[in-house]
């Protein structure tokens, strides 16, 4: 697994980041962990990622979400990746593919 994550390229971490981890937080989107949902989230959406996958369905990948996350990120200027668990991304590749 380390070998097939060392081939991804790692996100810039700069300010804006952390401002969106700060609005996730403060808007209750994300829990008040700045290392983790909030932190993933953040830097999946200033960089545009077209998929954020996660096995955390309590807190990303639910749908429960989407709009609230949809709704800050609109206003902070940032894309919204598609929130998906490893299956459900399988089982599109497996569909389309």
């Amino acid at each position: 697994m380390l070998d097939l994550a060392s081939r991804f390229p790692l996100l810039d971490i700069n300010d804006a980041v952390i401002e969106a981890v700060e609005a996730y937080i403060s808007n209750h989107v994300m829990p008040n962990d700045p290392g983790g949902d909030a932190f993933h989230l953040a830097a999946a959406s200033f960089h545009r990622c077209d998929f954020l996958v996660t096995w955390n369905c309590r807190h990303i990948a639910n749908a429960n979400k989407f709009g609230h996350i949809r709704r800050v990120n609109g206003i902070l200027g940032l894309g919204n990746p598609a929130l998906v668990t490893p299956l459900e991304l399988l089982n599109e590749e497996t569909e389309n593919g």
